[in-house]
């Protein structure tokens, strides 16, 4: 096995500058680093990264956490590909840490990270509430940001949208239209943004004076399967209604799919609005009229606070981010609509 004083003799230099070259260390020659890179080829060494980065406490790489329940489908795609872009961007390695299935896999996750000694840290929490994220980023130095959770002793910290007031916005557009027979399709119980989503189109319906009814709103789990099947309970309740609200494009895309098995044209029986405007939105047949979330605008916003706080600055609370509804082809007007025969 090669070792740091191989290279150093294959160099001609000592073990010291070896260790100094590999830390980054600004005042050894260019013309010594040359040397000490081409040792390292030759001889194949590979360094003891987890030791260097015990002896340095850095590690140029920044860490990710995300629950493996949200890795299939394009908003994590959407995600990820922001996350590592950008993370590139500012020169550094991103590491991800899979949160599991609880508060204290999230927990562990985070400790690996943390033992890896990543520079920062980014959380997408399920599990972990808004107090204890609050803690973590209390017990620890690496700078820590939670993305999509509201925190409140430390606004400096996170990055969210306003995923309640965004869904008002959107269902009232439902009801601008003539719809006031509304369908709600959750996403996975004790989601936070499944909840605030939830609680804008309950907003919206009082807001109107329109009666909630709990036999329009079904519980569905994030995936195009969860949607189809969602929309068939709904249709089988026997239930009237207009219009439907998906908590994401991929149940939006499972929910049509029930409708055209049943019979049912999307928009000409039912309207259909979702949230997260991911790239199979626009594309689907008929165009998806859904809530643009601005995941690539938050990730940068993310990484840009994390470096401030690498550079010892700090951050001011973050105002939420706010979505764009994309009024396409899968609404119209009450009055435009067939009745549907279900």
């Amino acid at each position: 096995m090669t070792t740091m004083l191989d290279v150093a003799k294959k160099a001609g230099v000592s073990k010291a500058t070896v260790s100094r070259v590999l830390a980054g260390n600004s005042y050894v020659s260019k013309t010594t680093k040359d040397r000490v890179f081409q040792a390292i080829e030759e001889t194949g060494y590979r360094p003891n990264l987890l030791a260097r980065n015990l002896a340095t406490r850095k590690s140029q790489s920044i860490g990710l956490v995300v629950t493996n329940t949200l890795y299939h489908g394009p908003y994590f795609s959407e995600l990820l590909f922001q996350t590592a872009t950008l993370t590139e961007q500012h020169g550094r390695q991103l590491i991800l840490a899979d949160g599991k299935h609880s508060a204290e896999e999230e927990r562990q996750a985070i400790q690996f990270l943390l033992d890896l000694r990543c520079d920062a840290i980014i959380i997408y929490p399920r599990f972990l509430n808004p107090a204890e994220l609050d803690e973590i980023i209390e017990q620890h130095q690496q700078p820590i940001m939670v993305v999509n959770r509201q925190l409140s002793r430390h606004p400096d910290h996170c990055v969210f949208a306003a995923h309640q007031l965004d869904s008002q916005e959107a269902v009232s557009h439902l009801i601008a239209q003539g719809h006031r027979q509304i369908a709600f399709i959750r996403g996975v119980a004790g989601s936070p943004t499944s909840e605030s989503r939830y609680a804008g189109y309950q907003q919206a319906l009082a807001a109107h004076h329109i009666e909630l009814d709990t036999a329009r709103v079904i519980e569905g789990a994030w995936t195009p399967e969860s949607g189809r099947l969602a929309a068939q309970q709904l249709l089988a309740r026997g239930v009237d209604f207009s219009a439907l609200v998906a908590s994401n494009d991929d149940m939006a895309i499972g929910a049509a799919r029930a409708f055209h098995q049943a019979g049912i044209a999307v928009p000409q029986q039912i309207s259909l609005l979702s949230f997260d405007d991911t790239p199979t939105a626009s594309f689907f047949i008929p165009t998806l009229t859904t809530v643009h979330v601005p995941v690539a605008e938050m990730i940068k916003e993310t990484l840009n606070r994390l470096v401030n706080l690498l550079d010892g600055n700090q951050n001011a609370p973050q105002t939420p981010f706010r979505g764009q509804l994309m009024i396409r082809e899968s609404v119209i007007p009450f009055s435009d609509r067939v009745l549907a025969s279900k």
